[in-house]
């Protein structure tokens, strides 16, 4: 059996070889990362080195980085389009006032093919009003008189209704509106009420409140775990005019009931928490002040 003939081959023709195939390694490495490589890999920059290898790559290669180049700018429009400002639309729940506004034309034979609803929201301000009682008398044969009774009022003998008491507590305690704040509006609306008025109707109003502030205890003490702070409050005095003295909100917490109650106290010392919490048997957690140290107050 005869040998195959090997041309023989110049030293330089094996280093053209050599080099040639050196050249064809590299390319098929390139191509190899740009194929399987992470997406981050398979760009290819626009402006290269001098130094950095150029590669000549094929048309498939060239569609599928301007396919991510695409993907990406189409991204960023959908981003960019979400952040367009829409208007609030109007609660359902809110009453609405239809207000029909026809065509100057004659519409006499015309077919109605739908309609466009435009929605605004307005306020009407708040107005007084008087509620009266007309009780007619009358009397029997046997001359005896008969009148109804009044219903239960608020202030016994007293002109605010519930819902003008309701409105000045609001006020006065959600707002912090001061009483002469509150009679300059309530004589824009036509009705002339002194702010030591207002300030005498409270009292009686705060007393209806009570039993709801009985509860709101009841509720709060009969929780399993209870937090528990104090703050001062600067408080009018009646009895010292032009200053004020610093009283106290022991405030209580129940993170399970979400419930909080207010106990006003004029100082800060141990006789506050002590009188609430001499029945409590839950847990209660403090700052480590010493007024909630005391035995009496129950299970600490």
């Amino acid at each position: 059996m005869s040998e195959p003939c090997i041309p023989s081959l110049s030293s330089e023709q094996i280093q053209q070889l050599l080099e040639e195939n050196q050249r064809l390694r590299e390319e098929l490495a390139e191509l190899k990362r740009l194929i399987f490589g992470s997406k981050r890999e398979r760009f290819v920059p626009a402006s290269q080195d001098a130094c950095q290898l150029s590669l000549e790559l094929g048309e498939e290669v060239q569609q599928e980085a301007a396919l991510v180049k695409q993907t990406i700018s189409y991204q960023r429009a959908v981003k960019q389009a979400a952040k367009t400002a829409t208007r609030q639309l109007l609660p359902a729940y809110l009453p609405r006032i239809e207000i029909i506004i026809e065509p100057e034309e004659d519409t006499t034979g015309m077919r109605k093919i739908g309609e466009e609803i435009t929605e605004e929201l307005d306020l009407k301000p708040a107005r007084l009003f008087v509620r009266r009682y007309i009780r007619p008398r009358y009397v029997s044969q046997e001359e005896t008189f008969h009148i109804a009774n009044l219903p239960a009022r608020p202030i016994e003998k007293g002109i605010p209704g519930p819902g003008l008491l309701a409105q000045i507590i609001v006020d006065k305690f959600v707002y912090h509106l001061p009483f002469y704040r509150q009679a300059q509006r309530y004589e824009q609306l036509g009705m002339k009420i002194p702010s030591s008025t207002l300030n005498g109707w409270l009292p009686a109003a705060c007393g209806l409140l009570e039993p709801l502030y009985l509860a709101l205890q009841f509720e709060v003490l009969h929780a399993t775990y209870l937090q528990a702070d104090e703050t001062p409050i600067p408080v009018l005095d009646n009895q010292k005019k032009g200053t004020t003295h610093r009283g106290y909100h022991w405030v209580y917490y129940s993170p399970e009931k979400k419930l909080v109650l207010f106990d006003y106290q004029q100082g800060r010392g141990r006789e506050g928490p002590t009188k609430l919490l001499k029945e409590y048997q839950g847990y209660l957690q403090t700052d480590g002040y010493q007024a909630y140290s005391d035995r009496r107050c129950g299970s600490l």
